[in-house]
């Protein structure tokens, strides 16, 4: 793959509409979409993680999407390595690679080709840190991390175990360097590719509103069924896909651990607070440019339109 590729990222907080605008510009433009998702990759996880559905990708190709088991992992370094290849294809077969979704360490991974070989891995200690997380808990493991690296620990949700562990792991193998400074270094490196990085938004007010409106529309289609036939399936609770957000919750319900109604206040919670952590890491990013959807009247017509113009003003510059 070249370093010319030019790259289009369109990213923004969850419930904000990107999967749809994704699929119009790259109807518009000749793209194709590589999810920056960590969820949407597990076939048969498509209520809980709002993976898009056949018939709303208009044929649009889209990479990363369905192509993993449930109980295997999935990781940054792992999305590093599929994205990369991935625009490759896209690239040889005369499209643009159009980068969509929410998880801000995966599209910087991505885009600045950050460096993971360094650090390095200590099973013993990895080990004792699990084994913490299992008879502590994992508020008292992250609670460990923000002793150590508290700018790490507000970026790392609380229940995402494996990079608590891996921010631990650095810390004490790198002799108290911070993995948040490793990766402000890796940040302030050059883009690996010509890049147009949008970040798709609305007001707080009107964005919780639609995810505790997606969380209800998530029940209706059946996510207490789908969270049921994982279990059933064998699929473990210690597995990184049913940690995700929505999975853990109504594993819970299921388990007879919370109730429905408490279930379901949770994963809107949680839902906001990550929505939250998602426009927080988007607003440090230098290359972001924002589109505000009050500013087009909520019109997603005319929101299209902004983004087509600034994706062609931007590949004007590569394509011939």
């Amino acid at each position: 793959m070249k370093k010319t590729t030019p790259l289009i990222i369109l990213a923004g907080p969850t419930a904000v509409g990107k999967s749809a605008h994704s699929v119009e510009l790259s109807r518009r433009i000749g793209g194709s979409v590589i999810s920056a998702d960590s969820m949407q990759v597990y076939r048969g996880m498509d209520i809980g993680s709002a993976k898009i559905k056949p018939i709303e990708t208009k044929g649009i190709p889209h990479y990363l999407i369905d192509i993993l088991d449930p109980v295997e992992d999935f990781h940054v370094v792992k999305f590093q390595a599929l994205a990369k290849e991935a625009m490759a294809e896209i690239a040889k077969n005369g499209r643009i690679p159009v980068l969509c979704g929410g998880t801000g360490f995966y599209i910087q991974a991505l885009l600045y080709n950050i460096d993971f070989t360094t650090q390095e891995k200590d099973e013993a200690l990895r080990n004792q840190l699990l084994e913490f997380a299992r008879k502590e808990g994992n508020e008292a493991l992250h609670q460990r991390l923000f002793s150590i690296d508290p700018e790490a620990a507000y970026a790392i949700p609380v229940n995402n175990v494996k990079r608590v562990i891996r921010a631990i792991e650095f810390y004490e193998a790198s002799n108290g360097r911070r993995i948040s400074e490793h990766n402000r270094n890796e940040r302030a490196k050059p883009p690996a590719y010509p890049v147009l990085y949008l970040v798709l938004n609305e007001p707080r007010e009107r964005l919780y509103q639609k995810i505790d409106e997606r969380v209800e529309h998530m029940l209706q289609e059946g996510l207490v069924e789908e969270v049921r036939t994982l279990l059933e399936s064998g699929v473990s609770m210690q597995t990184t896909a049913m940690q995700g957000l929505g999975y853990k919750e109504t594993a819970a319900y299921l388990n007879g651990e919370l109730t429905l109604e408490e279930a379901v206040r949770r994963i809107k919670r949680d839902s906001r607070h990550f929505a939250k952590r998602q426009l927080t890491w988007f607003k440090r990013e230098p290359l972001a440019r924002w589109i505000q959807k009050e500013t087009y009247s909520y019109d997603e017509n005319a929101v299209a339109d902004q983004i087509e113009a600034l994706a062609r003003d931007f590949l004007t510059a590569y394509i011939d």
